[in-house]
Order: C-alpha cells, then sequence, then structure tokens
C-alpha cells in the first residue's frame, strides 16, 4: 500500500487544479478501496495539501491512515513532504515519516545540482517492529539530469501538455527515494470513459512505470484517470498489490 499512497500523492498534488505557482492552499480528499475477491472495502484515507511559502518556494504534504478496520491488520500512518522551486519545481528538501505495522521509518533528502549532474544527501532512520533504538546511516545518490522526489515530481513534469501528445507517447524522468534512484516512465493512453458510482466521466488515461537504473521493472504498471476539465483532477487510480488490488477515489475538496 505505500507504493500507492505515494503515486497517489503524485497525482493529486500535481494536477489537481493548482496554478503553476501555487499561490493558494488547497486541501484534497481521497478514499483508498482494497478488493481481493468478494472483499471490497474502504481501507484508508489520504489528504494533501499546497501551499505557496511566498519566498520562490512551494510546500506540499500528504497524510495518509489506514481505517480502523484494516489496522488489526497492517496500521499505517504515512507523512510525506517536500519542498521545491515554484519556478523551475525542482526539490530542495523531501521527507518521509511512516508509521507502518508498528515500524519507523524516515528518509530525509537534500537535493542540489552541480551542471547536469543532480545529487541527494540522504539521512535514513529506521526502527524495527520489536525493536526500541533507531538506526540512522546516510548516503548519497546522483543521476545525469534532472532528479525530483515522489511529491514534487508531477509539478517538474506540470509543463506536459496531454492535448499534443499522442496515445502511447511516454516520457521519463529520475527519482530519488530513500537510499535508492528509479527512472519513473509515464505513459499518456489518450481519452477514456470513466464509470464511477454509476457515472460516466470524460478522462485523461495515463500509465505509470518505475524501472531499476539496469532498466528492470519494479512495480506493476499502475493506471490513472484524470478529468479533461481545466482542473485536471486525478479521480481514479488503481494499483495491483500481491494479494489484491487498491483503488484511489477522489472524494472531494
Amino acid at each position: 500500500m505505500k507504493r500507492i499512497l505515494s503515486l497517489l500523492t503524485l497525482l493529486i498534488l500535481t494536477i489537481a487544479g493548482l496554478t503553476a505557482t501555487a499561490q493558494q492552499t488547497e486541501t484534497l480528499h481521497y478514499k483508498v478501496n482494497y478488493h481481493w475477491g468478494l472483499i471490497d472495502k474502504t481501507a484508508g484515507r489520504a489528504t494533501f495539501t499546497l501551499r505557496n511559502t511566498g519566498s520562490g518556494q512551494c510546500r506540499a504534504e500528504m497524510v495518509a491512515r489506514t481505517e480502523p478496520w484494516a489496522d488489526k491488520f497492517y496500521k499505517v500512518r504515512d507523512t510525506l513532504q517536500t519542498t521545491f522551486n515554484a519556478s523551475t519545481r525542482l526539490p530542495l528538501s523531501y521527507r518521509r515519516i511512516a508509521h507502518e505495522d508498528g515500524r519507523y521509518a524516515s528518509d530525509q533528502l537534500t537535493f542540489s545540482r552541480s551542471g547536469s549532474t543532480s545529487s541527494a544527501k540522504c539521512v535514513r532512520l529506521r526502527r524495527g517492529k520489536k525493536e526500541t533504538t533507531v538506526t540512522r546511516a546516510e548516503s548519497s545518490l546522483s543521476a545525469q539530469g534532472d532528479a525530483v522526489d515522489l511529491l514534487s515530481s508531477f509539478y517538474y513534469l506540470r509543463h506536459l501538455d496531454f492535448s499534443k501528445m499522442k496515445s502511447g507517447e511516454t516520457k521519463t524522468i529520475n527519482i530519488f527515494s530513500g537510499k535508492r534512484k528509479e527512472l519513473l516512465k509515464i505513459t499518456y493512453g489518450g481519452p477514456a470513459t470513466l464509470k464511477i458510482d454509476g457515472t460516466k466521466h470524460q478522462t485523461l488515461l495515463i500509465t505509470f512505470t518505475f524501472t531499476s537504473d539496469q532498466g528492470k521493472t519494479t512495480s506493476k504498471p499502475i493506471k490513472a484517470w484524470l478529468s479533461t476539465d481545466a482542473a485536471h483532477i486525478p479521480l481514479k487510480l488503481v494499483g495491483e498489490l500481491k494479494i489484491g488490488k487498491v483503488e484511489c477515489i477522489f472524494t472531494g475538496k
């Protein structure tokens, strides 16, 4: 569920109808449904906020949690935060704070750039389910070209004009996450009709795929449907898990 919630954050905070400079605060709400066989229940909720700090920077945050029934199986309390340049949309800092199934994890990245090389210093904190002490580790990441984090990536890609893209066309960027770097490939699937609770919506279909430096796919493709109006709100996102699948559905502002 961690990857699905992270990707939901990318979609919502990137193309949810905010201005390019994010001049005002906006809060969006989503429900996370879990499907497996006859099981079809709301497993979690997520809230997303974005604001311009007034100093040429923007700050975005996601807070996600599982529902009480799901807490009994796998309790999740996750927060993702990023600060990025309002003009270039390139990140300055990123932090993930996770409390999952009794475990604690924190990844904090500080970004820099020299010429065409993007780098990040990462501090990772970990505490196991049955442990009482927190371990600390530091690492460095680098890549040629622009690099973003999970939250800032789609702000950086906001210049994409889907109306000028052909079905099947792709865009790829570097993503730094914790101690590893990946490539995120975005594939435009063209117009699509989506039905939610008996209502049909005209949407744009987008597919996301993560790959390693060696070109190995690190997760199954995740599909998202965006509204075709000026807001381009992500109406639905679907991703497969090892057991079952997760659907993230927009519930309002």
